[in-house]
C-alpha cells in the first residue's frame, strides 16, 4: 500500500469518478484504475463500487476513507518537515478559481514571496469550486482563493477578503435584445463551473448549456465578445481597462452588476502550515488589496512564472 494509491482512492471517493480524479492528478484514467486495483487487492475489498449516480463506498471503503485522508495529509506534513530540517524554502500551494487565476494569482504570489524574502516557494493551480474543500482538507493545497465553500461541509476556515462585482460585457457596436438566455455566451472555464460566481450568475439568468461557449481564459472570451460574437462575464474591476478603451461595453441585465466576494480558505489555525498562516495574513494587507484591485502592474520578466493549470496536486 502506497501514498499514491491512497491519494487516488481519496480523490475518486471525494470527486465521485475515476475520470475526475485522473484529470485532477494530471494522469491517465488507467493509472488511477491501477492504483485502485492494487489497493483493493491489498485489502481484499472493492472499496468503491461504480453505480449510475457515481461511486459508492463499501463498508470497508467508508472506514478506510478518513484514515486514508489522514495518511495523505501526514505524508504532506512529513515532506514539509524534511524540507524545513534541510533549510529548504517552505512550499505553499494556492488553489484558485479561473476568475482569479488569469490576472490575480501570479502578481499576488509575486508580491507575497517578495515580502517573505523568498523563504517560501509558492505556486498556484486552477481548480473548480467543488474541488477547493477537497484540496484543502487533504492538504493537497495549503490555501484556496475563490467563492465561499463552507456549505460543502468539512472543518475549514473560510474568510471573506475582497468584494467585487460581476458584469456582462459585449461589443459597444452591438445591441443585445431579448432574453439573456438566448444570447451567445463566450466564457472562460468558470462558465463550466456551476459553483463559481459566473456559474451562479448564469443560473440566475436562466442561460442553457447550449448557449455557452467556453474559451481557454477570460481574455479570449472577452476578445470574442468584443468582436461581436456574443457576450461575456467579467469582474468589473478587472475588465475596467477594456471598458475605458471602449473595446467592450457593459450590457445591462436584471441580475447585474452582481455582488461577489472572494474568500480565503484554509485548515483551522491549529492544523494549517506556517506558510499558509503567512499568506492569510498577507491577504489582509493594503499591498494585497492593491494587487487584487489592480493586478495589471506586472512583474519583471526574470521573475515571471506562469500559473500551473492543474487542479489537484499529487
Amino acid at each position: 500500500m502506497t501514498l499514491g494509491q491512497l491519494n487516488a482512492f481519496v480523490l475518486v471517493a471525494r470527486l465521485g469518478s475515476v475520470t475526475d480524479a485522473a484529470k485532477a492528478l494530471g494522469v491517465s484514467e488507467p493509472a488511477v484504475s491501477q492504483a485502485l486495483a492494487a489497493l483493493r487487492q491489498h485489502h481484499g475489498d472493492k472499496l468503491l463500487i461504480k453505480r449510475s449516480g457515481g461511486m459508492t463506498l463499501t463498508a470497508g471503503g467508508s472506514r478506510l476513507l478518513p484514515i486514508a485522508s489522514q495518511m495523505v495529509a501526514l505524508g504532506a506534513e512529513a515532506d514539509a518537515a524534511v524540507r524545513q530540517a534541510n533549510g529548504v524554502a517552505a512550499r505553499l500551494q494556492l488553489a484558485v478559481t479561473s476568475e482569479i487565476a488569469e490576472f490575480v494569482a501570479n502578481p499576488l504570489l509575486e508580491a507575497f514571496t517578495r515580502r517573505s524574502g523568498n523563504s517560501i516557494d509558492a505556486s498556484s493551480g486552477l481548480a473548480r469550486t467543488a474541488e477547493l474543500p477537497v484540496l484543502i482538507t487533504n492538504r493537497l493545497a495549503d490555501v484556496a482563493l475563490g467563492p465561499d465553500v463552507t456549505g460543502d461541509g468539512g472543518d475549514l476556515d473560510c474568510t471573506p477578503i475582497f468584494r467585487a462585482s460581476l458584469v456582462v460585457v459585449g461589443s459597444p457596436h452591438c445591441r443585445h435584445q431579448g432574453s439573456p438566455a438566448h444570447w451567445p455566451w463566450l466564457l472562460d472555464p468558470a462558465g463550466a463551473d456551476p459553483g463559481s460566481d459566473t456559474g451562479r450568475l448564469l443560473a440566475r439568468l436562466g442561460v442553457p448549456d447550449d448557449a455557452i461557449q467556453i474559451f481557454p481564459n477570460q481574455t479570449a472570451g472577452w476578445s470574442a465578445a468584443a468582436s461581436g460574437g456574443g457576450v461575456s462575464v467579467a469582474p468589473e474591476h478587472l475588465v475596467a481597462p477594456q471598458l475605458r478603451r471602449h473595446e467592450l461595453a457593459v450590457v445591462p441585465t436584471h441580475h447585474t452588476p452582481m455582488s461577489t466576494c472572494w474568500y480565503v480558505t484554509t485548515l483551522p489555525t491549529d492544523r494549517r502550515t506556517g506558510a499558509a498562516n503567512s499568506l492569510r495574513h498577507f491577504l489582509t494587507t493594503p499591498a494585497a488589496m492593491h494587487v487584487m484591485r489592480a493586478p495589471g502592474s506586472g512583474v519583471p520578466p526574470s521573475r515571471f512564472r506562469p500559473p500551473v493549470y492543474v487542479t489537484i496536486w499529487s
